[in-house]
């Protein structure tokens, strides 16, 4: 079956610490976080923003943790204070939290891949089944 795939990738800037780490991490730091999503449908939709169903996913939608705190997102943050408790401040965790609020913002039928940075080098994905 014919599918559409979306690819968008931002940033963000949070400060966070892992409860309990014996090392650097456990201590407030930093990081710019780099996030990758890929949307896949084999139906177009609308979105909040446009009643016609000309799209896999509405951009503004994939892209809401880009924006400051006060306004919904994830910039310029403490993590720690952010995320709910049942997520702590790994890049695994972060990724899978990106995922779940992204897709609460999506129609049911499209598929999500989220892959969350701290480091140039170094990337934790969480995917649908």
């Amino acid at each position: 079956m014919p599918q559409w795939k979306l690819l968008t990738e931002f940033t963000f800037d949070s400060a966070h610490y892992i409860k309990d780490y014996n090392g650097p991490c456990g201590r407030m730091h930093g990081h710019t976080y780099r996030v990758k999503i890929e949307a896949k449908s084999s139906q177009l939709n609308s979105s909040e923003y446009c009643p016609h169903p000309v799209m896999v996913a509405d951009f503004r939608s994939l892209r809401w943790a880009k924006k400051d705190v006060t306004k919904g997102g994830l910039d310029h943050c403490v993590l720690n204070e952010v995320l709910p408790p049942e997520y702590e401040t790994t890049a695994e965790m972060i990724a899978k939290y990106i995922y779940a609020e992204t897709k609460k913002r999506l129609p049911q039928d499209v598929k999500l891949k989220v892959a969350v940075s701290e480091t140039p080098n170094s990337w934790a994905e969480y995917e649908d089944d």
